[in-house]
């Protein structure tokens, strides 16, 4: 569960597949008596993570624009979803929709990492009147999901006992370090509290781990591929933010991406790896601030 108080007060929800918790900042008052959007910003973060991801980015936007940042059920989160919650990618994003219901929000600007960019991706594509505009950082999409280095999670979650057993293991300051873990993803350290917050759950709790496990059975590049097969049809105003030395999900990804929705645009990030929110927080809330600023939301069909 996320512990940052940047992110804003701590919230919960009830949905049909069960609780998320989400914290909150800013009301989007003062963004929306500028050219920018008025709708909020949507984060969502990767597969065992947490919102704390954002905690960094979201202080530099809260001053003009409603922030909300959920803890997804991608692993890290508490409490447990319902047995019978569906955790496909497309389950998860039919839960993005379900969140946006609950808190009556019509359309929202997502803003996307790791995993969640190609939730993110998903939405955009079956629900895309619920998405003002997008924000892709770093992340899965045409023929990766997940990275090459972590498909041993996807078999691990189908073998008894094969998750526990990598849980456990990251007990252990050394192991989290790995590059098979999170050792690649971020340049700078990532502080020890917020990666306490990463691993606890999934080390602790069993039905986070029945949770994480669905997840990640359900990672698939057929998923991404006939994702992105729709991407050429979206009018969604888009920012692609990449991070140039990211190892798993290499620059050519977000200039493909940016080659193939009609409405985006590209903007590198120099001195970062793929969790851009930590290693180059400053930068990236320009870029989203200077996107937002930049025009009207162009009308598109209701999914």
């Amino acid at each position: 569960m996320s512990i940052s108080l940047a992110l804003g007060d701590l919230k919960e929800v009830t949905l049909p597949s069960g609780t998320v918790r989400y914290r909150e900042r800013g009301s989007g008052e003062r963004g929306s008596s500028e050219r920018g959007s008025a709708e909020p910003l949507l984060f969502v973060h990767g597969a065992l993570v947490t919102g704390d991801l954002w905690r960094l980015v979201v202080p530099e936007l809260s001053s003009r624009y409603r922030c909300i940042t959920p803890d997804w059920p991608l692993g890290s989160h508490q409490p447990a979803m319902s047995p019978d919650a569906d955790l496909s990618p497309q389950g998860l994003g039919r839960l993005i929709v379900s969140f946006l219901d609950a808190l009556r929000i019509e359309a929202a600007t997502l803003i996307g990492n790791d995993t969640g960019g190609a939730l993110c991706q998903i939405v955009a594509t079956e629900h895309a009147s619920r998405v003002s505009r997008l924000v892709l950082t770093d992340c899965d999409a045409f023929d990766i999901f997940p990275p090459r280095m972590f498909a041993y999670l996807k078999w691990l979650a189908r073998m008894p006992g094969g998750l526990f057993m990598v849980a456990q293991s990251m007990r252990l300051g050394v192991n989290r370090g790995l590059p098979i873990a999170f050792g690649w993803l971020s340049k700078r350290p990532i502080p020890n509290d917020v990666m306490e917050g990463y691993v606890r759950p999934v080390i602790s709790d069993a039905g986070v781990r029945r949770d994480a496990s669905k997840l990640l059975r359900g990672l698939d590049p057929k998923v991404t591929e006939a994702t992105a097969r729709r991407l050429a049809d979206l009018r969604i105003p888009t920012l692609i933010a990449w991070a140039r030395e990211d190892r798993f999900f290499p620059f050519s990804y977000g200039e493909r991406l940016a080659a193939t929705i009609p409405n985006a645009r590209l903007e590198p990030i120099d001195d970062s790896y793929t969790f851009v929110a930590e290693d180059q927080p400053e930068r990236l809330a320009q870029l989203i601030g200077a996107f937002l600023a930049s025009g009207v939301r162009e009308e598109v069909q209701p999914a």
